[in-house]
C-alpha cells in the first residue's frame, strides 16, 4: 500500500509553526519507521500549505491515509476525510483530537485511533492491506524503553516542503497536571524514557545541526529524573555528534547547576518554560504547584540558566479568573523584569479532554461550541470562552496591542544583546535573535488580520506604552529597573 500521512493546520491559525523554522511533526515520522515493508509512506505536512493534501488526494494515489491532530486543525482534518471518502480512500484519525473526542472523529473518518499508537500502527495498517480496517482502536501508552521504540524516520521529509530542524524524542509524559493541559491525559502522568543508546544512535543520524527535543518535560520533577537526564546528557557528551538543540523543562532545572552546565556542554541552547502567570492564585487554579512552590526564586532560577550560558524562552498565559486589563502589560513587564529572552503570550484556551474543558463547560462559560467548525479558534490566539474580569472582545484587543507594539518598536536587537550579556554565549544569542525575528515577523504578519477584526488600531495610552517598554529595555535599563524593583513573587500584576 502506498499510505499518506497528513498533519493538518487550521487555515485562520498563525504563528511559529508557519512562519519560522519549519518543525517537523514527530509523531507521523514515529509511524513511518514502524510501518512494516513492502508499504510506503509518504507526509504532507500543511505547514508548508493546503495545496499538496487537496492534489494528492484527488489524483488516488494512496489507499490509505493517516490524519493526527490537534484541536485546532480538526476542521481541516474533517475536510481531508470528505474528500477521501470522495476518492474512495480508506481513512483515518488519531492524535490528541481524535483521543479527546473519539466519537466526533468517527462521523468523519473511517476508523479512529485513541491514545499513543505506536504498539497498534502495525495492525492498522495490515488491517487496511487486507481491506478490514475497523471503526475504532484503542492504543495504550507505549514501553519505549525497549530497543527501537520511540525512534521517528529521521531522514523522511514531506512531499510538500523541507523541515528547516529536526525533531527527536527522549521521553513522554508528564506528572505536573496543569488543569489546561491535554499532554497527562495523551501521553500519561508517568515519566517514561526511552533507551539511551537507541536515542544516540537517532542523534548522531539526524541529518541537521539543530534539533527541538518534543520532551514535555525534558528534566522532570525530582532527583529520579534529573539522575536520569543528567546521565543522557553525559552520553551525548561523550558519543554524540556535535548539535546545538532547545527543549522543554520545569522551572525547578535552574536550580541544578550541575545539569545545567551538562545541558549547555551537550549543546542546549535554550529551555522553553512554562512560567504562566505571576499570580499564586492563578498558578493554584492551573494546579501548577511546582510553579506556585517557586514564584518568589523565579528571578534565581532563570539566572541559573543564564548563568550555565542557556537561554529561556518563557511561556505565559493569559485569561484566567484573577486577570484583568492590566495583566497583558505587566505580565509581558514583570517577564523582562525576570530577564526572560523570548516572551511567549497566549490565550488561555480550554482544550477538549482537559480539566479546564469540563469546568468551563460545566459552568456555560465556553461560547465556540459551533463544532466542528469552531475547532478552528481554539488556536491560543482567540479568546473562546468567558473570563471573569474582562469581556472575550477585550481581552483580545489587549493581546492586539501586544503584537502591535512587537511589530512596531525596535527591540530585536536589543533582546539579542542583553541574552550575550546574560548568558556569555553567542550560539545562545543567535538562536534567541532566531527566535526574536520570527516573534516579530508573525507579530507583523497578524497585523492586518487584527486591525480587519477589531476595526481600529491601538492608541498610545499608558498601557501600550508598558506594553513598548516591555519590548525596549535595553541592558542598563533592564538592570536599573530590576534593582529598583521588589524580588518577583512578591508584587502580583494579576
Amino acid at each position: 500500500m502506498r499510505i499518506a500521512l497528513v498533519n493538518p493546520i487550521a487555515r485562520r491559525c498563525q504563528g511559529y509553526h508557519t512562519i519560522g523554522s519549519k518543525i517537523p511533526q514527530l509523531g507521523l515520522q514515529v509511524l513511518a519507521q514502524l510501518t512494516p515493508a513492502p508499504h510506503t509512506v509518504e507526509i504532507i505536512d500543511e505547514i508548508f500549505g493546503f495545496e499538496a493534501s487537496d492534489r494528492e488526494i484527488r489524483r488516488g494515489r494512496f489507499d490509505l491515509v493517516g490524519v493526527t491532530s490537534y484541536s485546532s486543525g480538526a476542521t481541516r482534518a474533517y475536510e481531508i476525510a470528505a474528500q477521501c471518502r470522495r476518492e474512495g480512500i480508506p481513512c483515518i484519525m488519531g492524535g490528541p483530537h481524535a483521543s479527546a473526542l473519539p466519537d466526533e472523529g468517527a462521523k468523519h473518518f473511517d476508523a479512529v485511533a485513541v491514545g499513543e499508537c505506536d504498539e497498534i500502527w502495525p495492525q492498522i495498517v495490515a488491517d487496511a492491506a487486507a481491506g478490514k480496517l475497523q471503526p475504532r482502536y484503542q492504543g495504550r501508552l507505549a514501553t519505549i524503553d525497549r530497543p527501537g521504540a520511540g525512534r521517528a524516520r529521521q531522514e523522511l521529509q514531506p512531499i510538500n516542503g523541507r523541515y528547516g530542524v529536526s525533531s527527536l524524542q527522549t521521553s513522554r509524559g508528564c506528572p505536573v497536571g496543569c488543569e489546561y493541559c491535554g499532554v497527562t491525559l495523551f501521553n500519561g502522568a508517568p515519566i517514561r524514557r526511552r533507551n539511551i543508546d537507541d536515542i544516540i544512535e537517532e542523534w548522531n543520524s539526524t541529518p541537521r545541526r539543530f534539533i527541538f527535543v518534543t520532551d514535555d518535560n525534558f528534566f522532570g520533577v525530582g532527583p529520579r529524573h534529573a539522575e536520569w537526564a543528567k546521565e543522557l546528557l553525559r552520553q551525548i557528551i561523550k558519543r554524540g555528534k556535535k548539535r546545538l538543540w532547545f527543549s522543554q523543562t520545569t522551572i525547578n532545572m535552574g536550580e541544578d547547576r550541575e545539569g545545567l552546565e551538562l545541558a549547555y556542554k551537550a549543546g542546549c541552547r535554550g529551555m522553553l518554560i512554562g512560567f504562566e502567570t505571576f499570580n499564586r492564585e492563578t498558578l493554584k487554579e492551573y494546579h501548577k504547584g511546582i510553579n506556585r512552590n517557586n514564584l518568589a526564586r523565579y528571578k534565581e532560577l532563570v539566572d541559573g540558566f543564564h548563568r550555565a550560558g542557556i537561554s529561556v524562552f518563557g511561556g505565559f498565559i493569559i485569561g484566567a479568573d484573577q486577570d484583568d486589563e492590566d495583566t497583558v502589560a505587566e505580565t509581558a513587564i514583570q517577564a523582562v523584569k525576570l530577564g526572560i529572552d523570548t516572551i511567549q503570550i497566549t490565550n488561555l484556551t480550554p482544550l477538549p479532554g482537559t480539566k479546564l474543558y469540563d469546568r468551563l463547560m460545566a459552568e456555560g462559560r465556553i461560547f465556540a461550541t459551533n463544532y466542528p467548525e469552531d475547532w478552528e479558534r481554539y488556536t491560543f490566539v482567540e479568546t473562546v470562552y468567558h473570563p471573569r474580569k474582562i469581556t472575550p472582545q477585550k481581552l483580545d484587543e489587549i493581546i492586539y496591542e501586544l503584537r502591535h507594539a512587537a511589530a512596531n518598536t525596535s527591540w530585536v536587537w536589543l533582546r539579542t544583546l542583553r541574552t550575550l550579556w546574560m548568558t556569555r554565549s553567542l550560539t545562545s544569542a543567535l538562536f534567541i535573535h532566531g527566535m526574536n525575528v520570527g516573534w516579530k515577523r508573525m507579530a507583523k504578519l497578524q497585523l492586518p488580520k487584527d486591525e480587519a477584526r477589531f476595526g481600529f488600531k491601538p492608541r498610545i495610552n499608558s498601557r501600550t506604552e508598558k506594553l513598548r517598554d516591555s519590548f525596549r529595555l535595553s541592558i542598563s535599563k533592564y538592570r536599573s529597573i530590576w534593582d529598583a524593583q521588589p524580588e518577583a513573587g512578591e508584587a502580583s500584576p494579576a
